[in-house]
């Protein structure tokens, strides 16, 4: 009885200690899933982040149409000048503390950062969770970074020189598809007409002002004052109608 005994103690003992292990694996396994999700989640919408992990295992694309979203360009005016004459380590982190101040106005607004292509910065409204108040929510936000803007000293030359930040910003609304490219490095982007119209109303826009696209100005002609400019040649689009937000941020 007594060697069954010790026999008895010392399986109970393995056996315990196996399902110690297992329970700290369990638990380190679910941590790692939490920083696997936050990860996802820091890279897709919310939305898309857990559609996709539904289809990790399936064929298919993440797609959908919206009928109406409205996206933003921005883009540092005579960036490439003054990257010539900065330091690249201070430009990195001037561009990380400026495109973050941009992050929590897209946050604070409910609206979807889609990328930036260096100088660059992309969003949007409406996408993926549709909203009515989609087309003020990214004037509101084009307005607040112009604000930004204007207070923010950049560049650093040899002779210690800075100048105030200045944007072009150029907004258009009108439908998108937006999906989830690429295996590795997942890339939720925008597509159509209307995403090529908001770039133009950017790269034909002025500096230090917010342009948009007649179908835009629609929606926000009784909230906000424009100007009309009348009607631009667009490439691949032939003349379009542009409008610029009146009271714009100022140089001086």
């Amino acid at each position: 009885m007594g060697e069954v005994s010790l026999a008895f103690q010392d399986m109970f003992g393995r056996i315990q200690r196996e399902i110690c292990d297992r329970k700290q694996a369990e638990a380190g396994l679910r941590i790692e899933q939490k920083k696997a999700d936050r990860l996802l989640r820091n890279i897709l919408p919310a939305s898309i982040a857990d559609q996709l992990k539904d289809k990790l295992n399936n064929r298919g694309a993440i797609a959908n149409r919206f009928e109406t979203a409205t996206i933003l360009f921005a883009d540092i005016v005579k960036f490439t000048e003054l990257a010539a004459r900065t330091p690249p380590t201070l430009l990195v982190c001037q561009l990380n503390e400026i495109f973050s101040a941009f992050d929590a106005i897209a946050e604070k607004h409910s609206l979807e950062k889609i990328k930036t292509i260096g100088d660059a910065y992309m969003v949007v409204g409406g996408v993926p969770n549709p909203d009515e108040t989609h087309v003020q929510a990214v004037m509101a936000m084009a307005i607040e970074m112009m604000e930004i803007a204007q207070n923010y000293p950049m560049g650093n030359g040899p002779t210690g020189e800075k100048r105030q930040l200045c944007l072009r910003i150029g907004i258009n609304t009108g439908p998108v598809v937006a999906g989830v490219i690429g295996t590795k490095k997942f890339s939720y982007d925008l597509w159509g007409d209307a995403v090529n119209i908001a770039s133009r109303m950017e790269s034909h826009g002025l500096v230090n002002r917010i342009q948009v696209s007649e179908d835009t100005y629609q929606a926000l002609k009784e909230i906000y004052p424009f100007e009309d400019r009348g009607y631009l040649q667009i490439k691949g689009r032939g003349e379009m109608r542009a409008f610029l937000l009146s009271n714009p941020t100022t140089v001086t």
